[in-house]
């Protein structure tokens, strides 16, 4: 019966309109590791490179095979070339199965098309191989060179991938079978969602099962047995939770235009010099509805915005109280003014504390 009384709790949860809890945190200690390798690219159509280091690796390799290069003669083959490996290895990833790896040239070729990676080792930050990788390279780029130096290309031709292209060798130990407890850690830290998130646990749970640990970790009693972990985990993870509103913030990216503002960004009484604008933002209250006389109805009042736009000597933006962001935005381009202008003003404001806001330049 208590089993029967949490699953209908579950799906109950998730018919609010929230977010999972999968989608906003991750369960502490399981995570990706990077993989970095080096290897030989061979098989290309004379767009190798020649450098010291790919000379030394293909004696090298040549010398495994006991083919011996006699000293201060290098193969010089332009069919060659040293790149460097990178691959994601997944968590609870197994010996045996396969992950993608991407190869990068770090010598002087000026493409990796056709090449064939020869048999290379990818280590992790402890020194350790965790991965053998090899196989034949895709390449998105296309590039090719003229007999009079002319040169064009197509994207990067010097950046390959291959699928599947490495074979694990080697577990990465994690945290997650361990002790009585599970934290999640959410992505964008939030003393509210933090809150919800430990209210959503108990509520579906029972009392004390989550605590908060601070804006960030949530730290979840869970069973020892590795089975009943990966079900309860299943459990919580799509439990849904209503997410804290984000504190006020403008961003502005300076190399493309782009402004975003927050829903709760609020604008005090201000006066802006800038250019030969002038801009006027008043706010006052109306009465939109009125009873009949006599009946004891009540007056309601609606705020109302006059934007009174000039393009003058005056060089005034003023701005009354009651103005939000948006009008101020709004009156700024009914004069065709640049987004620079725009982040000019509400770095102004900003720098003269009218706007509540976080401003961040990207």
């Amino acid at each position: 019966m208590k089993y029967c009384l949490l699953i209908c709790a579950f799906f109950i949860s998730m018919m609010a309109n929230a977010d999972r809890l999968k989608d906003i945190s991750s369960v502490e200690g399981v995570r990706d590791n990077q993989l970095f390798g080096y290897g030989l690219v061979i098989g290309l159509n004379g767009t190798g490179d020649n450098s010291n280091f790919t000379d030394q690796s293909f004696t090298g390799m040549l010398a495994q095979f006991g083919i011996v290069m006699p000293e201060g003669i290098n193969a010089n083959s332009q069919n060659v070339a040293a790149v460097s490996l990178t691959a994601t290895l997944p968590p609870f990833s197994k010996p045996g199965q396969k992950i993608d790896i991407t190869a990068s040239s770090i010598g002087s070729a000026s493409s990796l098309q056709g090449g064939t990676l020869l048999l290379s080792t990818l280590k992790g930050a402890d020194g350790q191989v965790y991965a053998i990788a090899q196989g034949n390279l895709v390449v998105g780029g296309l590039g090719s060179q003229g007999n009079d130096g002319s040169r064009t290309s197509l994207n990067i031709p010097t950046v390959g991938r291959i699928p599947n292209g490495a074979s694990v060798e080697r577990t990465v130990p994690n945290s997650f079978n361990r002790g009585d407890t599970l934290t999640f850690n959410l992505n964008r830290p939030d003393f509210t969602t933090a809150k919800q998130v430990s209210d959503s646990i108990n509520a579906l749970l029972g009392p004390g099962v989550a605590k908060t640990l601070d804006a960030t970790s949530i730290r979840v009693s869970a069973p020892r047995d590795p089975s009943q972990r990966v079900t309860f985990l299943s459990i919580l993870e799509n439990l849904e939770v209503e997410l804290g509103e984000e504190r006020a913030k403008i961003v502005i990216n300076s190399r493309t235009g782009t402004i975003i503002i927050g829903q709760h960004v609020k604008v005090s009484p201000a006066a802006v010099t800038h250019g030969s604008l002038t801009v006027t933002i008043k706010a006052q209250a109306a009465p939109a509805v009125q009873g009949e006389p006599l009946t004891g109805g009540e007056t309601i009042y609606a705020p109302r915005q006059e934007i009174a736009v000039n393009e003058d000597s005056g060089h005034m933006f003023l701005f009354g109280p009651g103005a939000s962001l948006n009008d101020i935005v709004r009156a700024v381009n009914q004069v065709g003014a640049a987004p620079g202008d725009v982040m000019a003003i509400l770095e102004g404001l900003k720098q003269a504390g009218a706007i509540n806001a976080d401003l961040v330049v990207i």
